[in-house]
C-alpha cells in the first residue's frame, strides 16, 4: 500500500464506516451543547454558584451575543435562511434520493443542528423582549442546553442505527 492509497484510505467519504465521522459527530454536539448562543455554558454554572461579577460577565457576554445575532439576522437573515434551506435540499437530494453515502452523513448532522439553530434564534429573541436577570436567565440558558442535549442525543442515535443498517446492508462482496 503506497502513500496515496494511505491517505485515500485516512480520508475516506464512506461517513458510516469512517471514524473520523463518528469523531466529527461526537465534537460537533459537544460544542453545540457547550456554547448556548454563543455563551460557554461553564459561565452559566460558575454565575449561578458564584453570583456577584460573574452573574455580571454572564448578563454581559449574553447582551453582547444577543445583540450580535440580531445584527446578523436583521442584515442577511432571510438571505442566510434561504441559502441554508437551498443547501440543505440540496444534500438530503443527494443524500437520499441519489444515495450518496457522504450526503447522508451531512444532512443527518446538518438537518438536527438547523433545529437547534431555529431555537437558538427562537431564544435570541425572547431574551431581547423579556430581558431575563440572574437566576432567570441562567434557568433559560440552562433549560435551552438540556434541549440540545436532548436533541444531540437523538440525532447521535438516529445517526447511529442509520449508519449500522448502512454498513449491514452493504454487499461484503462489493457486487
Amino acid at each position: 500500500m503506497g502513500l496515496y492509497d494511505s491517505v485515500f484510505t485516512l480520508i475516506d467519504l464512506r461517513s458510516f464506516s469512517n471514524l473520523w465521522f463518528w469523531i466529527v459527530l461526537a465534537v460537533t454536539w459537544s460544542i453545540a451543547s457547550h456554547y448556548v448562543i454563543g455563551v460557554p455554558f461553564d459561565m452559566v454554572l460558575r454565575a449561578r454558584r458564584q453570583k456577584g461579577t460573574a452573574m455580571a460577565d454572564l448578563e454581559a457576554m449574553v447582551e453582547l451575543q444577543l445583540r450580535r445575532r440580531a445584527r446578523i439576522f436583521q442584515s442577511g437573515g432571510p438571505l442566510l435562511v434561504g441559502l441554508w434551506a437551498a443547501m440543505l435540499t440540496v444534500v438530503a437530494l443527494l443524500g437520499f434520493y441519489y444515495r450518496i453515502e457522504f450526503a447522508q452523513a451531512l444532512t443527518l448532522l446538518a438537518v438536527p443542528l438547523t433545529a437547534v439553530m431555529a431555537l437558538s434564534l427562537r431564544l435570541t429573541a425572547r431574551l431581547r423582549v423579556e430581558q431575563p436577570r440572574e437566576e432567570a436567565l441562567t434557568r433559560r440558558l440552562t433549560w435551552h442546553r438540556l434541549l440540545i442535549q436532548i436533541i444531540g442525543v437523538l440525532s447521535i442515535l438516529v445517526t447511529a442505527l442509520w449508519g449500522m443498517w448502512h454498513n449491514l446492508s452493504l454487499n461484503v462482496l462489493g457486487s
